[in-house]
């Protein structure tokens, strides 16, 4: 079975929302390794198989692109891109080492009420995730969403999009999806919540770079 046979359809939908159908379902196929690295991949194959006009594909295709996670080869269409290798990945997390757990100690200082409702309900989305039969689907967007709601907790939209231009999460999903994505996971992600929570910047920063720095040594290991 090919990778496109593999991939779902969907009856299309209104034009705003064909081009983000296309681009999560392309998405999420690179993340899972249904595409695997170094896949090529064939915008009028896509365009079949989704039943849509090359146009949503083509913007999906330039999204995916900007995200890392495939390149356009002259005359030759699109290949995914190679998983990061031990360097790349190195160079990920010191940069996420430098500004998360400071920006986790602001979040602690400057969170909203609704900042701690949004934390605390994202926690339990990520419990509740745990054993589902497509716990890594659920799982990386809930790593995603509470990332970014610290971010949002810190109230610096300046460090929020430069780290969101790196793409982390996208890169390292592909590695974590062979097993290094774990309960312990969550369990980290509660302990940064719960310093938020609090107001304690302190405790916020050392959980914020514990759970980094466990997060690298899981994908490390993987990498071995």
């Amino acid at each position: 079975m090919s990778a496109l046979d593999q991939l779902p359809s969907f009856t299309p939908g209104a034009r705003t929302m064909l081009g983000d159908e296309v681009y999560g379902s392309l998405q999420q196929s690179i993340l899972d390794g249904t595409f695997p690295p170094d896949a090529r991949i064939n915008a009028g194959e896509l365009a079949r198989h989704f039943a849509v006009s090359p146009t949503p594909v083509r913007e999906a295709l330039a999204r995916l692109e900007s995200d890392g996670l495939v390149e356009k080869l002259p005359l030759r269409g699109y290949r995914t891109t190679d998983l990061l290798d031990r360097r790349r990945l190195g160079e990920l997390f010191e940069l996420r080492l430098l500004l998360e757990p400071g920006t986790a100690a602001s979040a602690a200082e400057r969170r909203s009420a609704s900042d701690v409702a949004d934390l605390t309900k994202e926690v339990k989305a990520g419990r509740s995730a745990v054993g589902e039969d497509d716990a890594y689907r659920l799982l990386s967007q809930h790593d995603v969403r509470l990332h970014d709601l610290v971010f949002r907790s810190a109230q610096n939209e300046t460090v929020r999009q430069a780290y969101a231009r790196t793409h982390c999460h996208l890169h390292t999903f592909r590695l974590a999806y062979t097993g290094a994505y774990v309960t312990d996971t969550v369990d980290e992600h509660a302990a940064v919540a719960e310093a938020i929570s609090a107001g304690d910047a302190n405790a916020a920063a050392d959980a914020m770079r514990t759970h980094i720095e466990h997060s690298r040594d899981r994908l490390m290991r993987v990498i071995d």
